[in-house]
């Protein structure tokens, strides 16, 4: 497996943090890989005990597979409610489980405890763990990782991690192609001036003046005409400010026609998860929620979020877009596509913190192969954080945005030849008008293919038929396709810099292909032999896209 070149500095800048300073901790959005770059730590400090902590069996078990592709010689051994073996060089283990105290008696002496999820690590479950382990080790390493550092009830960080060694952004993943991009849309129907009045808590604006201003008929049934206008049929997360304000937009979503359904934190768990089942489903278009689907759900259909309270951090605000963001594989919904995700913000967040379109700029891809994040002191909490960052992660103070003088990415519009670049294959045109193109390793084969109005991400492996990757954008395949090469190829098989590349072809090669194709070399002719030889199977695969 071949991580992206994005995961290897997060990797590298994690283990000179845990060297150096024995503790830090990791930020990077969905979609940034963590499970793979928690791994990859993990097998490059080469510890001789290590425990991977989680708080959902779904997240230990995705742990424990991605550390297996990672690290395969790597023994691994788990300890949850089934299972209780500390027997692995890598043990993953359910933290409500090694918690209790007969549990943690068994600890034994850990070189490294890693908590995936951090935010969660002032919970008294977790501190519980981490004070065991470190009476056994007094020089053990924690490391944490986690999209939302910021926790709701205010609680810092701060007390188990002193830095913070990388911080992956949305900007980047949606710049690189493994997020969709953004569409945002900042609506006025009257409310902004009276937002901008509202009180500011401790940890957030004073929710009930915001529903005092928003939760009014005339405004609800504008924000539904201008979201049929935008959105049309796609599925929509709707974010409201208290639960009296979601119920009435809720309700008139209904009277509407649209497929509606009301989440919030009083909703039973069992009534919650068939809530969120329904809308992945298709079965429900829209779901209100009031600060519930923020953390710890992803629904990749979704390609709308709607704001209809502000947010006074902008990582709240990142969060919440960040639910329509997400890619998905075309197997798990048939017929569906996704090339973007329209936000639609009523309120003030957009005006306040600056879209994400404006948040992306070259400053870390200047820095991107320096695995020595240059750093700074946040003024607030003391922390070391990387220098880049905007926004504190323990504590969400918001540095001052300097003049940019430099070039921006123009809407995440990192161009194809950089991602091309980036790729350790090498990217050949099969057809003259760019429609097609293809890479190849010694196992595997992907590539991009124009199929009327979408562009498609199609991947195969030698002698197996060919799999949709992803249809959308054509930055968003290209990614897909690169990631498909990079998860089913090794170091090895990147024929990038092979000199045998630009050798002619061989005389075997040009008898294989028909006269229609002049490669001139062996590699170029090796991309249009894998074309030709899974023409059929792509063509099968297109066939079945709308």
């Amino acid at each position: 497996m071949i991580l992206r070149d994005r995961q290897k500095v997060f990797v590298e800048r994690s283990v000179t943090a845990l060297r150096d300073r024995g503790n830090t901790l990791g930020v990077a959005p969905t979609g940034a890989g963590k499970s793979i770059m928690l791994a990859s730590v993990v097998g490059r400090l080469g510890c001789a005990r290590s425990c991977i902590l989680a708080h959902r069996d779904e997240i230990t078990a995705q742990n424990m597979d991605k550390f297996r592709m990672v690290n395969p010689d790597v023994p691994v051994s788990v300890v949850d409610s089934r299972e209780k073996s500390w027997s692995g060089k890598a043990v993953f283990a359910m933290a409500q489980t090694l918690a209790r105290d007969h549990n943690l008696e068994q600890l034994p002496s850990l070189d490294m405890l890693v908590i995936d999820e951090a935010h969660h690590a002032r919970a008294e479950s977790y501190l519980r763990i981490i004070e065991a382990a470190k009476s056994r080790n007094p020089d053990l390493m924690v490391y944490g990782v986690t999209a939302t550092p910021n926790r709701g009830d205010g609680k810092s960080l701060r007390d188990i991690f002193d830095n913070c060694a990388d911080q992956i952004t949305l900007s980047e993943l949606i710049g690189s192609g493994q997020l969709v991009r953004p569409r945002t849309f900042v609506i006025d129907i009257g409310v902004q001036d009276g937002l901008r009045k509202v009180r500011k808590m401790t940890d957030d604006y004073d929710m009930a003046e915001v529903e005092a201003i928003m939760d009014h008929t005339p405004l609800t049934e504008a924000i539904i005409r201008n979201w049929r206008e935008k959105a049309g049929n796609r599925q929509t997360v709707v974010f409201c400010s208290t639960v009296v304000h979601a119920s009435h937009v809720s309700e008139a979503f209904i009277a509407a026609g649209v497929k509606t359904e009301l989440v919030t934190g009083e909703t039973a768990e069992a009534d919650r998860a068939q809530i969120f089942h329904n809308l992945e489903s298709g079965s429900t278009q829209v779901l209100v929620n009031v600060a519930v689907a923020t953390e710890g759900w992803d629904c990749p259909p979704v390609s709308c979020v709607v704001l209809l309270r502000p947010c006074s951090h902008k990582s709240a605000m990142i969060q919440m877009i960040g639910r329509g963001l997400r890619k998905f594989e075309p197997d798990r919904y048939p017929g569906q596509v996704k090339s973007d995700c329209i936000v639609l913000d009523f309120g003030t967040s957009v005006i306040m913190h600056g879209s994400l379109e404006q948040a992306a700029s070259l400053e870390l891809e200047k820095q991107l192969k320096k695995y020595e994040a240059p750093m700074k002191t946040c003024p607030n909490c003391k922390a070391k954080i990387p220098s880049a960052s905007h926004e504190c992660p323990f504590c969400g103070y918001e540095f001052e945005a300097k003049a940019n003088t430099k070039p921006e990415l123009n809407d995440f519009a990192m161009t194809e030849f950089d991602l091309l670049n980036r790729s350790p294959f090498r990217w050949c045109n099969i057809r003259q008008d760019g429609s097609a193109v293809v890479a190849t390793g010694f196992d595997a084969w992907g590539g991009i293919f124009r199929h009327g109005n979408h562009w498609c991400a199609v991947g195969g492996i030698r002698k197996s038929p060919a799999k949709l990757l992803f249809v959308g954008e054509k930055t968003a395949c290209l990614a897909s396709a690169d990631d498909w090469l990079r998860l089913n190829e090794t170091e090895s098989a990147a024929h990038k810099s092979c000199r045998w590349l630009c050798q002619p072809p061989t005389e075997k090669q040009i008898s294989y292909l028909s006269g229609n194709y002049n490669p001139q070399t062996r590699y170029e002719a090796a991309c249009l032999l894998t074309h030709e030889f899974n023409r059929r199977s792509i063509s099968q695969v297109l066939g079945r896209i709308l």
